[in-house]
């Protein structure tokens, strides 16, 4: 049998390279394994914050890759990655879910979000992060102070993209066709009781939801 030690009972340079490999690679996989769930899947938590209702990866978790279509913003030198509402940062050749920091502008809103009031101010709110309107965009800013008045979803209609339009792609369309609807109703779901008289708000809402539901079908998407 070889000699697992050499003449001064050292372990060979070829053995102790080995069992530091195993020992890394046993690491490694222990480190993604922890951070998934069943399948291989993330493990998902559900944000019940102001009735937002939606599931979204627990931070924290580590991802080898980005999903494909995913938007690139800098702050402070550092590079953010942003897909379907959930922030990323680089950690080594991996990707870390994480909080995005207080500042970082986007240019376009999470899919699925939900507008509330504070003190008359508009604040947009998905996955445990607050956003602000800022010229050509919104910027990630601290939770608002004082009560929020009013909380709706951005979500009352489901798309979903017949062409294969990026996630950018379907957030402009949605945007496109909300200003579109809100010329022809006067109806905004972003504004307290959509910004019209409380006794014309359901007929109103309902005209809207048409208006978007013919817009987005236009454009290429299934409506629910």
């Amino acid at each position: 049998m070889r000699p697992l030690c050499n003449r001064n009972g050292r372990l060979s340079i070829a053995l102790m390279s080995a069992v530091l490999s195993g020992i890394l690679l046993f690491a490694d996989v222990q480190s993604v394994s922890a951070d998934r769930g069943r399948g291989g899947q993330m493990r998902e938590f559900r944000d019940a914050r102001h009735h937002h209702d939606r599931y979204y990866p627990a931070r924290g978790q580590i991802s080898r890759t980005l999903p494909r279509n995913h938007w690139v913003g800098v702050h402070g030198g550092a590079r953010y990655y942003f897909s379907g509402g959930v922030w990323y940062r680089p950690s080594g050749a991996r990707f870390v879910v994480s909080a995005p920091p207080i500042g970082l502008f986007v240019s376009f809103l999470p899919p699925y979000y939900t507008t509330i009031w504070a003190g008359g101010v508009p604040y947009y709110y998905a996955n445990e992060v607050y956003y602000a309107r800022r010229p050509g965009g919104y910027v990630v800013v601290v939770p608002p102070e004082g009560e929020v008045i009013q909380t709706q979803r951005s979500d009352q209609l489901f798309i979903y993209p017949r062409q294969g339009q990026s996630e950018q792609q379907q957030a402009d369309d949605r945007y496109e066709c909300h200003r579109w609807a809100l010329g022809q109703t006067g109806y905004d779901p972003t504004r307290p009781l959509g910004g019209v008289p409380e006794a014309q708000w359901a007929q109103k809402r309902a005209d809207y939801r048409r208006a978007m539901s013919a817009c987005l079908d236009a454009r290429g998407y299934t409506v629910k």
